[in-house]
């Protein structure tokens, strides 16, 4: 089943200059050459509102909202605590296997992100680090799961509701 999904990039510095993002074209290309589309995309700054604000609109828009940055252990760091509050569905899983696939290329300082997914109201989330190395291993990552996640998600059982 082709998902619909949304980017949602928390970066100062991305914000001020939005030649920087070098996330949007690798996670585009992943999708489309998976089957599914991007079709809903912002760039905020690590303010809680504007982060609300846009992971509210994703919602509205996608089955999948991906945001990226924003998970480290600096108080600036506050997607993934934005995100916690948000969702009403914890899947630490998602964070589990992000960090070991880090770990996995030699990224020592993976054991201190706070990358996650969670549910909420039908649709998956997660929080990847922002640098594009780190939100295309989100991506893939969750492309492996998100059809069946997002099923589970809505109660679904082989595609019919209960």
């Amino acid at each position: 089943m082709a998902l619909r999904w949304a980017l949602v990039i928390t970066s100062d510095r991305v914000k001020k200059d939005p030649s920087l993002d070098k996330i949007t074209p690798v996670i585009e290309a992943l999708l489309e050459s998976n089957g599914h589309s991007l079709v809903y995309r912002a760039i905020v700054g690590n303010d809680p509102v504007e982060i609300l604000w846009a992971l509210a609109s994703a919602l509205r828009e996608a089955d999948v909202v991906l945001v990226t940055g924003g998970t480290g252990p600096n108080p600036s760091d506050i997607s993934a605590d934005i995100a916690s509050r948000v969702c009403d569905r914890v899947l630490p899983g998602i964070g589990e296997e992000f960090r070991r696939r880090s770990l996995g290329k030699g990224v020592a300082n993976a054991m201190l992100s706070r990358a996650l997914g969670c549910g909420f109201a039908g649709r998956l989330v997660a929080v990847s680090p922002g640098n594009p190395d780190a939100a295309e291993t989100m991506a893939r990552l969750l492309l492996e799961v998100a059809e069946h996640a997002v099923e589970q998600l809505r109660g679904m059982k082989h595609g019919h509701k209960h």
